[in-house]
């Protein structure tokens, strides 16, 4: 069955086969050796399970552990803790690498969120990198077309200046050490993986709109083979010099943390500030170098919410997701969901009512707070959720309501805005996105969730850079609707759903988790939480689950939108039965079609273990 509201974005969910198998081996005494063989052996036919909960294993690590969105970046972070680093040090070398080997979902242009548990002190902090749209944009002007593709769709670039910050203030390695595995697999080249070579070839007749872009990822115009061996030597060389700008602020007396910053102004102010802004001035783009040096990455407090026992952090607006998270799990805690079957009808049915519920309030509420101010205190607020709870009913689905009243609840609120007049083109884009979580022998956390937008964001690769820009501004991170709070305007951050999270239990540490998937992300990390806090399911079968996600036919901005479910095949098709019974629309998708989610979780023994998502190519590491 076909998914009417977003074909694109079920096309694009596809299983991205990498099978797993385990094998226990281990010498055994003579009087045990009838064991290896006859039915009895452990590999034989007759003693093997007729299924497994899990494909791949939960991955130990006593020393620490990564679980990236591709082997490579998971091994560059595994070197860097081999080497002394911390856990931001191995989250920044594996956002480097993912920059080269998942080049459509991730870049140094890109835009993200961290989530940082600091095992000294048990504080949480939450580090926005998202860059805002141009100065020079003018919405009257501006088409939903530019926002999707081409140079005027550029926003400004938040990664990297996340990564120095990231790194600054809670690292140890130089940047140097840091870019070493990136630059090296830019420059020498990578085998391909299968689904990015064919994600490339599907891109290719737009990718090849642009000869900056077409140069790097149509070699000899055409899309490279999968295991072809890939490089990038531009973003190579822009990594060099990144390097080069640390280490002469070295070499001149700097200490570690004016060294970064020197690496941070060759970027924002310096060599490519400038390669930058000459490009887009000669490509009819927006971006300038002003946008450039006026960002800065920030710290802040993450948005957070108990729940049975456990304290939840994620990321603050201008994130939706992290809200989205608290939100759902504040409208499920007075419900015993653990006394339902955990994929029956009667648990997904209140789980979906709750991401319903919670969607109707963050479209409306959340943009920029520097921008607006967003309710936060409202949007999180425990009485807030009894009384939106009310609105749930066993027996059937609810309509997509409207935005609740938040004022009672948060006297600053404003009042319920009205629904939005259509415009012809109200559909969000699908949005490209990837996530890794890192642990460190000492205990402290980083989950981080970084995106270029839309797949391979705006398709140009800027000048002699190597680098693709996000396109941020585009329709999903951007209202459709002027009369919204979130509609595009120059100097406002647009609305990303990225929320890495960390969960804690009486002030320490039990679990890390972040997902892609644009629109489902919340809905994914919802649903694992559930998986583990509730149901108490292995983190590695947890990650495995079938999964939905809803859908929203204008939009989730509008009330009385169609919602459609997107299930997974591998929910039972009673259980589809049941909930179309109870009213709900349904899409069945393919069998690990929905997120791809990486997670540490901190066993009973206190014992780190990492478990990565099958759906796409993700891999957990551990030492």
């Amino acid at each position: 069955m076909t998914d009417p509201m977003n074909t694109e974005g079920l096309a694009r969910r596809r299983l991205l086969t990498l099978g797993a198998a385990g094998a226990l081996a281990g010498a055994l005494p003579a009087s045990a050796a009838w064991a290896q063989s006859g039915e009895a052996a452990p590999d034989a036919p007759q003693s093997a399970p007729r299924d497994v909960a899990a494909h791949r294993i939960e991955v130990p690590g006593p020393n620490g552990v990564v679980t990236a969105g591709h082997p490579l970046a998971a091994s560059a972070g595994l070197r860097m803790l081999i080497q002394g680093g911390s856990a931001a040090d191995a989250a920044v070398a594996a956002m480097a690498v993912l920059n080269v080997v998942e080049p459509w979902a991730s870049s140094a242009a890109g835009n993200g969120y961290a989530t940082v548990f600091e095992a000294k002190t048990k504080a949480v902090r939450n580090l926005s990198f998202a860059g805002a749209a141009p100065q020079g944009l003018d919405p009257a002007t501006i088409t939903p077309a530019d926002l999707d593709w081409g140079p005027k769709a550029a926003a400004t670039p938040g990664a990297f200046g996340g990564w120095i910050a990231l790194a600054s203030r809670h690292g140890r390695l130089s940047l140097k050490q840091l870019l070493e595995p990136a630059i090296g697999y830019a420059r020498d080249g990578h085998a391909l993986e299968a689904s990015i070579a064919r994600t490339i070839a599907r891109a290719a007749p737009r990718l090849a709109q642009f000869p900056t872009t077409a140069a790097i990822f149509l070699p000899g115009g055409q899309p490279p083979a999968p295991g072809a061996i890939f490089r990038n030597p531009d973003l190579a060389r822009t990594f060099e010099t990144l390097v080069a700008a640390e280490q002469t602020a070295l070499k001149g007396g700097a200490d570690r943390a004016r060294a970064l910053q020197a690496a941070h102004d060759a970027f924002y102010a310096g060599p490519i500030a400038a390669e930058l802004d000459r490009f887009y001035r000669q490509a009819g783009g927006l971006l300038r170098k002003a946008d450039l040096t006026a960002y800065q990455p920030h710290w802040s407090d993450p948005v957070t919410t108990s729940y049975r026992g456990y304290q939840v952090f994620s990321s603050p607006p201008a994130s939706r997701g992290g809200l989205e998270v608290c939100q759902q799990l504040n409208l499920l805690e007075d419900f015993e969901i653990a006394r339902l079957p955990r994929l029956s009808a009667a648990s997904l049915h209140l789980q979906i009512e709750a991401i319903k519920l919670a969607k109707a309030d963050i479209y409306p509420y959340v943009t920029d707070p520097a921008s607006l101010r967003v309710p936060v205190t409202g949007l999180l607020s425990k009485a807030y959720a009894a009384q939106r709870r009310g609105l749930i009913q066993a027996e059937r689905a609810i309509a997509f309501p409207g935005p609740g009243d938040l004022r009672p609840f948060d006297p600053t609120a404003p009042a319920p805005p009205a629904a939005p007049a259509p415009v012809a083109d109200e559909a969000s884009r699908f949005s490209d996105t990837t996530s890794l979580s890192v642990v460190d022998r000492d205990g402290n956390v980083v989950a981080v969730t970084v995106t270029v937008g839309g797949g391979f964001g705006t398709g140009v690769v800027a000048g002699s850079t190597g680098l693709l820009f996000n396109n941020g501004m585009r329709r999903g991170s951007t209202s459709p609707y002027p009369d919204t709070v979130n509609y595009v305007a120059p100097g406002r951050v647009p609305v990303l759903n990225n929320a890495p999270t960390i969960v804690t239990r009486d002030g320490r540490f039990h679990l890390s988790l972040g997902s892609p998937g644009g629109e489902t992300i919340g809905q994914t990390q919802f649903q694992l939480l559930v998986s583990l806090l509730d149901y108490e399911v292995p983190l590695q079968e947890a990650i495995e689950a079938p999964r939905f996600a809803l859908a929203a036919k204008p939009s989730f901005y509008r009330p009385g939108a169609a919602i459609q479910v997107q299930a997974e095949s591998r929910i039972a098709g009673e259980t589809l039965a049941q909930l179309r019974a109870l009213g709900h629309q349904i899409a069945v998708a393919g069998p690990y079609a929905i997120g791809s989610l990486q997670a540490i979780r901190v066993k009973g023994s206190g014992a780190w273990t990492a478990g990565a998502d099958p759906r796409r190519m993700a891999a957990a590491v551990g030492w």
